[in-house]
């Protein structure tokens, strides 16, 4: 399906899907912020649109880490004010559609996550997938590129930085760490971030963990990022350290902080290739 085909179910998705009072699918956050990156929030928001009838779900299943990244937009945020960067999210939960999968793949639209089974999202055909695709994801990604093209524009190589946060505890094992650094082949950043993490007091930071960014599943910083050869990483926060404001502020400073150093270097900010195979 061409971006075409896809942009005239988006004019009609816009009208079923979406209703007067559903916000736009993405939102850009100090669309002038004069940060050498882009902040990334995927999994900002737990909200569905009323025509989904809130895919079959209870409330207290929306509030869930399944249905978004709890603290992670409130980190994003922090940052995007805090360094004066663009922060582009995506407005809707993942379960509708997962902004950060590949289109079609078995978890681009869930049909179960963890332990819940999600109703609304069984017996879909062709055309509703392309629905939601049209409605949700290629927006969101679209305006991702154009922020990150508009830095080309000016002759500027951007960085690309995501933010996640993860459960403390999978199928009964206690995650150690208190952040993860998520990287493919890229060490710019991730390098020298995991060796200031580790150099602070009482941190456990994990090097592709709980997630791996190797894992071909990721979508949004492959896409945007590693395939354009721009600097890179995934920042993953535990759940309950950024449930609270004090939570948000702590480690989006500490964040802060380190990001500053590492990118006061500026030739990090080049196109670099890295052979698909390492």
């Amino acid at each position: 399906m061409s971006e075409k085909d896809f942009a005239d179910i988006g004019a009609a998705a816009s009208e079923t899907l979406l209703g007067p009072d559903d916000p736009a699918p993405f939102e850009i956050v100090n669309g002038d912020g004069g940060a050498p990156f882009v902040l990334l929030c995927d999994h900002a928001h737990n909200r569905i649109p009323a025509s989904l009838g809130a895919l079959g779900l209870q409330s207290a299943d929306l509030e869930r880490h399944v249905a978004y990244d709890i603290g992670a937009e409130a980190c994003a945020r922090y940052l995007s004010e805090r360094c004066d960067a663009i922060l582009v999210k995506a407005n809707y939960s993942r379960l509708i559609i997962d902004p950060n999968r590949h289109p079609r793949s078995p978890t681009s639209i869930p049909k179960a996550s963890e332990d819940l089974v999600i109703p609304g999202n069984h017996d879909l055909g062709p055309e509703a997938v392309a629905l939601r695709e049209a409605t949700f994801f290629w927006p969101y990604h679209e305006n991702v590129s154009q922020v990150l093209e508009s830095f080309r524009a000016q002759n500027r190589v951007p960085a690309l930085i995501s933010i996640h946060s993860f459960t403390p505890a999978f199928l009964g094992f206690e995650r150690p760490w208190h952040l993860g650094i998520l990287w493919h082949r890229d060490d710019r950043i991730p390098g020298p971030l995991m060796k200031r993490l580790a150099a602070e007091p009482d941190i456990c930071v994990g090097d592709n963990e709980p997630y791996s960014a190797r894992s071909p599943e990721g979508y949004s910083v492959e896409t945007h990022a590693d395939n354009h050869g721009y600097p890179n990483v995934l920042i993953e926060i535990r759940q309950d350290l950024i449930d609270t404001p004090s939570g948000v502020t702590h480690w989006s400073a500490l964040l802060a902080r380190m990001l500053h150093e590492i990118l006061a270097d500026r030739t990090i900010f080049s196109v670099k290739r890295f052979d698909a195979h390492v």
